[in-house]
């Protein structure tokens, strides 16, 4: 426990938000407005991921601090199917003619990474006839992770009908749903054969939605940068210097050195999920161990219900804001944390990334 503790202790926490669509392909503000929103809501980063069918170029113009604002831009390659966060790009990616492992082929080959995006989304039933871009092609390789939480895909599905659509938008913090049975099942048994990273994100456009006469911004940039989040964990602060800050950034997030907070909820900063191995060995999220007995220690800023999962199965449980389970196993284990709401009960609140004790 106390070197777990200690570990924890010297951690460097910073908020983003990933993502995030600007008017360079179909969201409605500018890399330098959505920054703004996201430093007025105490966001340490953002990341764009614009369409690449859709925006001329990669934009790499605009990275950059921004007041405090790390500000970055990645790509969302794909079409009608198989959707790819890409980062760490040199130079723009066209999805057109690829097949999907040429897609994450070309985004290694530049020294990026990337993640499969929504890859079980439903779509919206009302007005979008649940047309979901989904990833069809499971088999492929060389990606470093999924997004498992994906905020406006979450939200649309609820959306059945004109009166679903009201009480999602006035109520969408808590009827907000965690992610998918089959996402989380997919990412758990990718987690045996190797290591595969799970992001969150917004997927913000700011769009206006028209419907006859009326005519909303159902999900504002201002709500969806705060929506689901990720938290990434440096060993040193985070620097000033824009490449060595990009590079942190980039490298913590590879790693899994992060968890996904729905912050609209409550606030997650302050989570922590470590093992401590009898011999004095300890791990956070994301790093791989050689199997040794010892124990998982979690830290909540409030509390909360959390659930240890070890292979895509519970484990462990409690309700706590400080909780510790004890490791006589080898396997992926990682942290689920429910906060409990009025009337609405307990909500998807926190999803770590795995330890690997193998």
């Amino acid at each position: 426990m106390n070197n777990n503790a200690d570990h924890n202790a010297r951690l460097h926490e910073y908020i983003g938000n990933l993502h995030v669509h600007s008017h360079y392909s179909d969201g409605a503000a500018s890399p330098a407005q959505i920054a703004a929103i996201a430093q007025r809501k105490g966001l340490d980063f953002v990341i764009l991921n614009d369409h690449e069918y859709m925006a001329k170029e990669l934009h790499l113009e605009v990275e950059g601090f921004y007041g405090k604002l790390l500000l970055l831009v990645g790509l969302e390659i794909g079409g009608r199917y198989h959707h790819y966060l890409a980062f760490g790009l040199k130079e723009m990616v066209k999805g057109s003619g690829l097949s999907p492992q040429q897609v994450i082929d070309q985004v290694n080959a530049q020294g990026g990474f990337g993640f499969l995006a929504h890859p079980f989304e439903k779509g919206m039933p009302f007005h979008e006839k649940s047309i979901a871009y989904t990833w069809n092609d499971l088999s492929v390789r060389g990606y470093t992770g999924i997004c498992i939480w994906n905020f406006t895909s979450r939200w649309k599905e609820r959306v059945k009908s004109p009166l679903h659509g009201l009480l999602c938008i006035a109520l969408k913090k808590y009827m907000l749903k965690g992610p998918s049975k089959e996402t989380l099942a997919f990412w758990d048994a990718k987690c045996q054969e190797r290591k595969v990273v799970a992001i969150g994100g917004s997927d913000a456009h700011g769009s206006v939605f028209r419907w006859g006469p009326i005519s909303l911004v159902p999900i504002s940039y201002d709500y969806a940068l705060t929506s689901i989040t990720i938290h990434v964990l440096l060993p040193e602060a985070l620097s000033s210097d824009f490449q060595v800050a990009k590079d942190q950034i980039y490298g913590a997030i590879k790693k899994g050195h992060l968890f996904i907070g729905h912050d609209a909820i409550a606030a997650s900063k302050g989570f922590r999920f470590a093992f401590s191995g009898e011999s004095g060995t300890c791990a956070l999220m994301g790093e791989e161990l050689r199997f040794e007995p010892g124990s998982l220690t979690v830290e909540l800023p409030l509390r909360g219900l959390i659930r240890i999962i070890r292979n895509g199965r519970e484990y462990s449980k409690g309700e706590a804001n400080q909780f510790e389970a004890e490791v006589q196993k080898p396997g992926v284990y990682r942290v689920e944390v429910y906060k409990k709401t009025p009337i609405f009960g307990w909500r998807p609140w926190i999803f770590s990334n795995p330890i690997f004790l193998r």
